[in-house]
């Protein structure tokens, strides 16, 4: 048969006039039906290209062939800033950044399987009457569920053996977030109770020297002048106290008390004060605070304990009798998704002949599920475990193999930095999934740095040279073999071998102190001892799952903080030696700030000295103008008509809201009075809208200032405006905005912990990212990286490999040493890669 328009079929996504953010009218052609890379710096425009311009237009085209009614009801996109696109087809995104699941989120229900579950459980189960007799499985239950909901037999059964008549658990009944919750805990598997040990740590302390922390909470300074009117003493140590009076100052009721208060002037006054005890204090703060700070105090009174009616499991204990080979839901829910895999032929020989089409339906309709997680390399993976315990690449991978559980063709998928969170073995799952996605007849935009993947890909487009206003032009585009030998290619060095990637110069392991850790038993993780060389580059890597997290994050630093602050070590940690560490600062790649008020004058308090120079000149000191007028967030300075955002948002009902430009203050966020005051021939808002690199040379001569803008410039920020929503940074320019305060003065005795600080970055800004790790090491700090990036893990001190896979086969520490003694282990799976790498830049 001979199809007349296949002729015609347009073989490419024409963009014609591109201008989102920092695109210079760019016109670029992209191959349909083929997996596309496009890549560049930081900054450089990849992302406005591919997702604020193709994917922005090809969702908001799609919804266009809505309804109107049916529009309203679904978040839509604006249009963008392009001047046309053509040949766009149906388009789906894949974040870099999926948003964090709730706390009722696990990976059965994000993964769909316990929906499957489920059903197997109220449909395939051996159940138990009232009277406790146990039920083969039966297609009655089946036919009992599948009545019509107005019939009352509809799941009803009756037992052969006493007569009885029950209702079997339905599907929904088996939902944790429904019907199926555990009373106790209400489906979340776990109670938060406050812990008396945090709140009086060291009873050898009196009342006066602070052993009641709850009583230093904000309000609660008066309990201790309160406590001794209800004749208990707080000159003497905790423990020395009676039975009688700890009980006053742990249990004791809520009751007015007057108290005799002092003031600066020497005079007192009287003042009927409450008194509350010292869990009291934490329980009424957390209801009347909604300080951030103070609720992070307060969090660290609390402990969370696995609930003891459902063992954590999220499920109502009745729902325990029934069973599939043996096993109730509780106990198939901590399954890895290996291990569900093969119990799907375990039901299928356990159920009867009359039961086995209705077995296989279900069992082949979970494998189905389930296969595409298993080649993303999640198969370690329980379903019980928390969504909100997942790495972002385990988030991602996630998403993407529901995308291709649903097999569609003829769609353009376009995925940000899929490669975010991967070990390099994963990375070559994903490459087959990413190739069988267009296999299906789909088109791919992938924007990523990872060389594996742009080596993968069909065709490159590379966006550059540099970052923000430098960057957004298309720079080369072609195969890869055409990209390796451009000579115009930012990314060629590094696919080719050519680059310098060894920033950092090694030296001696353990010279200056070691930093020790004793695990007992804690998730995958069983009596472990690790060791991290103080005033070094720490490397610790493995497949993910593998245990980096729980060593760091949920051992080594909560344990390292209850040694700084004198409280007891968390119980699964045996041991810890800090070399004498006295602070901790968690880098992670989390976006600064809540809303476009923040900005990257306010976050490094540049936009603080500002205000007062302008607030110093002739015109403000004549019209009374102080700092405050000078400040976009407070009514005297702001626009009225946007409130100081620069900007304003329009309802148009059924329409996108649309964002606009103030056309009061025309983006400038300040009233016109404001405006009008100038310093050195600029007004406040010209100075914002500078890059750090114009304001460095404008702010010569005002050290407070251009101190700040010399470190953003050696972080490799330069390009970054003053004015810049911080929001909307990357992931790398986050983790190294939060750096500027640190860079300035001495860091010994002060640990950096970073979470896979190479999110989002190319290789070239891994470089610039190095740069700045060694600018911390000459400041004597101590770092530790979670890392996969081969790149940085080739420049490490000291690593701790841990594997050899994840989940059960995880949790042990495989390879330590230099990054050439970790290549050269054979038990190291991060060693085989790191191996290559090394081999492909001649560091071997």
């Amino acid at each position: 048969m001979t199809i007349r328009h296949k002729n015609y079929i347009p073989d490419n996504i024409e963009v014609i006039g591109a201008n989102a953010n920092n695109l210079k009218n760019i016109d670029v052609d992209i191959p349909l039906n083929s997996f596309v890379a496009i890549t560049g710096v930081s900054g450089s425009g990849k992302s406005s290209l591919a997702m604020d311009t193709i994917y922005a237009e090809g969702a908001r085209k799609y919804l266009n062939a809505l309804s109107t009614y049916t529009r309203r009801r679904i978040t839509q996109m604006g249009r963008s800033d392009v001047k046309n696109i053509k040949n766009l087809p149906s388009t789906i995104a894949l974040r870099q950044r999926p948003v964090v699941p709730s706390v009722r989120s696990t990976v059965g229900t994000m993964t769909e399987s316990l929906n499957i579950l489920r059903l197997m459980f109220s449909r395939l189960a051996s159940v138990v009457c009232p009277n406790g007799h146990r039920l083969d499985p039966t297609l009655k239950i089946s036919e009992a569920m599948d009545l019509p909901t107005s019939d009352e037999a509809m799941g009803m059964m009756t037992c052969p053996v006493c007569q009885a008549k029950f209702m079997a658990f339905s599907a929904e009944d088996f939902a944790f977030n429904s019907d199926g919750a555990c009373p106790t805990c209400q489906g979340t598997g776990f109670l938060k109770e406050i812990e008396l040990d945090k709140i009086i740590p060291d009873q050898s302390l009196s009342i006066d020297e602070g052993a009641v922390r709850s009583w230093n909470l904000p309000g609660r300074t008066l309990q201790k002048d309160i406590i001794k009117e209800l004749g208990v003493r707080t000159d003497v140590p905790f423990k020395d106290l009676s039975a009688k009076e700890k009980d006053i100052v742990i249990n004791g009721k809520e009751q007015k008390k007057e108290i005799l208060v002092p003031t600066k002037t020497g005079r007192s006054f009287r003042l009927n004060a409450l008194y509350e005890n010292a869990i009291t204090a934490v329980k009424n703060s957390l209801k009347s605070t909604k300080n951030e700070n103070t609720l992070t105090r307060l969090e660290r009174f609390y402990t969370e304990k696995t609930c003891p009616d459902c063992h954590g499991s999220r499920f109502n204990p009745k729902l325990f009798t029934n069973e599939l080979v043996d096993k109730n839901i509780a106990e198939v829910s901590q399954f890895t998704i290996s291990q569900l895999q093969d119990f799907c032929q375990k039901i299928m020989d356990w159920l009867p002949d009359d039961m086995k089409s209705l077995g296989k339906n279900l069992t082949n309709e979970l494998l189905d599920l389930l296969s595409p997680i298993v080649d993303l390399g999640l198969n370690y993976l329980s379903i019980s475990r928390a969504g909100n315990t997942l790495s972002t690449g385990e988030l991602q991978r996630i998403q993407l193999a529901r995308t291709i559980r649903n097999q569609m063709t003829g769609v353009l998928y376009v995925l940000d930095e899929p490669s975010v969170g991967l070990h390099a073995a994963n990375v070559d799952g994903l490459i087959k999934i990413l190739r069988e996605l267009v296999r299906l007849g789909n088109s791919l935009i992938v924007v990523d740095h990872d060389t594996s993947i742009i080596a993968a890909a069909d065709y490159v487009i590379e966006i550059g040279p540099d970052s923000g206003a430098d960057g957004g032009r298309v720079i080369t585009q072609g195969t890869v073999e055409e990209i390796e030998h451009h000579p115009d290619s930012v990314i060629q060095p590094y696919l080719t071998g050519k680059a310098d990637i060894i920033k950092h110069q090694p030296t001696e392991a353990f010279k200056k102190g070691t930093i020790s850790i004793q695990i007992g038993d804690r998730y995958n993780i069983h009596d472990m001892t690790a060791k991290f060389s103080k005033e070094s580059l720490n490397i610790v890597s493995g497949m993910s799952g593998s245990g980096k997290t729980t060593l760091i994050f949920e051992s080594l630093l909560p344990a390292l903080q209850a040694k700084i602050d004198s409280e007891k070590l968390p119980k699964f940690v045996k041991s810890v030696d800090n070399a004498d560490i006295k602070n901790i600062v968690k880098v992670d790649s989390v976006p600064i700030g809540k809303n476009v008020r923040s900005t990257v004058g306010t976050y490094t308090k540049i936009l603080d000295h500002l205000r007062k120079i302008f607030a110093q000149t002739p015109e403000a000191k004549a019209k009374k103008f102080t700092p405050t007028y000078f400040s976009y967030n407070n009514k005297q300075g702001a626009c009225p008509n946007c409130g100081g955002t620069g900007v304003i948002t329009l309802d148009i009902q059924y329409l996108p809201d649309m964002v606009q430009t103030c056309p009061v203050c025309h983006g400038n966020r300040y009233k016109k009075e404001i405006l009008d005051i100038m310093w050195h021939g600029k007004n406040i808002a010209e100075i914002l809208d500078m890059s750090v690199k114009q304001a460095d040379e404008f702010f010569q001569d005002v050290p407070q200032i251009k101190n700040t803008l010399d470190v953003l410039i050696n972080i490799g920020l330069s390009y970054l405006k003053l004015g810049e929503s911080t929001p909307t940074l990357s992931g790398g320019e986050a983790q190294r905005m939060k750096l500027v305060t640190y860079m300035k003065r001495s860091q010994k005795n002060q640990l950096f912990i970073f979470d896979e600080p190479s999110v989002g970055l190319h290789p070239k800004d891994v470089g610039v990212l190095l740069d700045v790790f060694n600018k911390l090491l000459k400041r004597h700090a101590t770092i530790i990286v979670i890392e996969h990036d081969l790149d940085i893990i080739s420049n490490a001190d000291y690593i701790n490999d841990l594997g050899p896979e994840g989940g059960v086969n995880g949790g042990k520490i495989v390879a330590t040493g230099t990054p050439k003694t970790v290549a050269n282990n054979s038990a190291s799976l991060t060693g085989k890669y790191l191996k290559e790498h090394l081999k492909l830049f001649n560091q071997n």
